[in-house]
């Protein structure tokens, strides 16, 4: 078996905590050294953690800094590097980080240094680091494994041969290579409304209850929230406090119905809302494009310079919305709320609820 155990991940943190090095590990567990590498730095947990008896200051200039006084309305009488409330109202402020996480074994399980160090740590722990795997193995087989160009190849064909009064099995047994996935996908993917026709196009489909079973819903690239996590949104914040924050979502009606795009601007409460005919992510772009075009590009980024988001499949392009396809330049940064956060973005949420008076949730 080519992946790490359960046993192999506590021996992993137990010889960590033995000060063993990322060689000997791969050693001891048969593996290669870089699968013991990669293990650490995917899975290793940051941890506010201080030492006893010390102030929690990670300021790369503390040792040096002469500043006073900061802190608003507090009557304090020592220096502000003295002060573990230095690293939240100091402008100058900039993070100290340990040169020992960037080496191996890149965690401070084992640091003889740990219980005196106050800069910001990293620990690998094997049970959260099995939960993310398995987290990890579950993500990876839900959602509909498909690009918006198969499905849109997958729509055409479909719905074309159901026109003709075809069945599902008439319209694939010829055209067996040009599907990648089998007869009972795609009756799934027509339930759940991925594929662009309607059961009433089915005759026998129309006779027959579907069974309950959870929505399906895109397969969305992780990776398209590199550097554009929620974090990453506060700290872009802090660097750009004079930018207003648009806050952006999607109200839908039924599933494989038309769908409004809002977009709430948090500076005025100017909510704005555009209907799009389905729920994809070309059809996200289509509308900034729209935007840009009409506003010009210099009216665009004054209106829209940071976009907060969740971690719909409408918006799993962030660099198509990012990018002006007229200038080639950024005109906007995009962010995600975290997963199951959705009061991250609790000013457009918030309007929903008045919009849900007017728009019924299984609307047209």
């Amino acid at each position: 078996m080519s992946h790490l155990t359960e046993l192999d991940r506590q021996r992993i943190e137990h010889g960590l905590r033995q000060g063993m090095s990322c060689h000997q590990l791969a050693r001891e567990l048969g593996k290669s050294r870089t699968t013991i590498a990669r293990e650490i730095l995917k899975h290793r947990q940051p941890s506010d953690k201080g030492a006893s008896g010390r102030i929690s200051n990670r300021c790369l200039y503390r040792r040096n800094c002469n500043v006073w006084h900061l802190c608003p309305g507090k009557r304090c009488k020592r220096r502000c590097s003295a002060c573990r409330f230095c690293n939240n109202v100091c402008s100058n402020f900039k993070e100290e980080i340990c040169p020992q996480l960037s080496v191996t074994p890149y965690v401070c399980n084992g640091c003889r240094e740990e219980s005196q160090c106050v800069l910001r740590k990293q620990f690998y722990i094997s049970s959260l680091a099995e939960r993310e795997y398995r987290q990890l193995l579950v993500k990876s087989r839900a959602g509909a494994n498909l690009t918006e160009t198969e499905q849109a190849a997958i729509s055409s064909m479909i719905h074309g041969g159901m026109q003709n009064r075809q069945s599902v099995y008439h319209i694939m047994s010829p055209n067996k290579d040009r599907f990648t996935v089998c007869e009972k996908t795609v009756y799934r993917y027509i339930n759940a409304g991925i594929i662009q026709t309607k059961r009433g196009d089915m005759p026998r489909s129309c006779n027959m209850k579907p069974r309950k079973r959870k929505d399906l819903d895109h397969k969305v690239d992780t990776k398209c929230r590199i550097n554009r996590t929620y974090d990453d949104f506060k700290k872009y914040r802090e660097e750009h406090p004079d930018f207003p924050v648009v806050e952006m979502d999607s109200v839908i009606g039924k599933v494989g119905g038309k769908v409004l795009l809002t977009m709430n601007f948090n500076n005025c409460a100017l909510m704005l809302a555009y209907l799009r005919d389905a729920n994809h992510s070309q059809s996200v772009i289509d509308i900034f494009n729209m935007l840009e075009e009409r506003l010009t590009s210099e009216v665009f980024q004054t209106l829209f310079p940071v976009i907060l988001t969740d971690n719909g499949s409408e918006f799993s392009n962030p660099h198509a919305l990012e990018k002006s396809p007229f200038t080639g330049k950024t005109r906007t940064r995009i962010f995600y709320c975290n997963p199951y956060s959705s009061w991250q973005k609790g000013h457009v949420e918030n309007n929903h609820l008045n919009l849900r008076k007017v728009i019924p949730k299984d609307g047209t």
